[in-house]
């Protein structure tokens, strides 16, 4: 394959993880300040007309369900988990970004770690998006290791 190729690949793919980092922090700062009785009004009245129509929508009933039985408990555990998941990414994908060899490594690691947790949590939910992004994950894995050694090889 041509390394250009592969190189623009690695760019978009980490370009997309970043985003993913930027709306993990968004949401965890969101879960940290907003209550989950706001949430699920936004979440109702932005469904109500799919639920009329379609009283059984999935994803509608899914997220008003979800922030209806939401604890403190839960909303505080998911508050933490997104803004240090997306800020540890956020971080990583800087690192990728500006070259820094060290962050290669450190890289691979975490989103290895990232893709076993993943495949633990999907042999339990099924989540046809947790499984998508576990895939993208597995393709930055490669992209990585291939820009590693590309850039390693420079530095020599």
């Amino acid at each position: 394959m041509n390394k250009n190729f592969l190189h623009r690949l690695f760019r978009i793919s980490i370009f997309i993880k970043g985003l993913n980092s930027v709306l993990e922090i968004i949401s965890g700062f969101l879960l940290f300040f907003v209550k989950p009785y706001p949430i699920n009004n936004f979440f109702r009245f932005l469904f109500q007309h799919e639920l009329i129509e379609d009283p059984n929508d999935f994803l509608g009933n899914f997220l008003i369900n979800l922030f209806s039985n939401l604890s403190a408990e839960t909303q505080l555990f998911g508050a933490i988990y997104l803004l240090s998941h997306g800020l540890i990414k956020a971080g990583l994908i800087i690192g990728l970004w500006k070259e820094k060899l060290w962050t290669y490594l450190l890289a691979e690691a975490v989103f290895v770690f990232l893709i076993i947790y993943q495949i633990y949590r999907f042999t339990y939910t099924h989540s046809v998006f947790l499984l998508a992004l576990t895939l993208l994950d597995i393709i930055i894995v490669i992209l990585t290791w291939i820009e590693y050694k590309k850039l390693k090889k420079l530095n020599i």
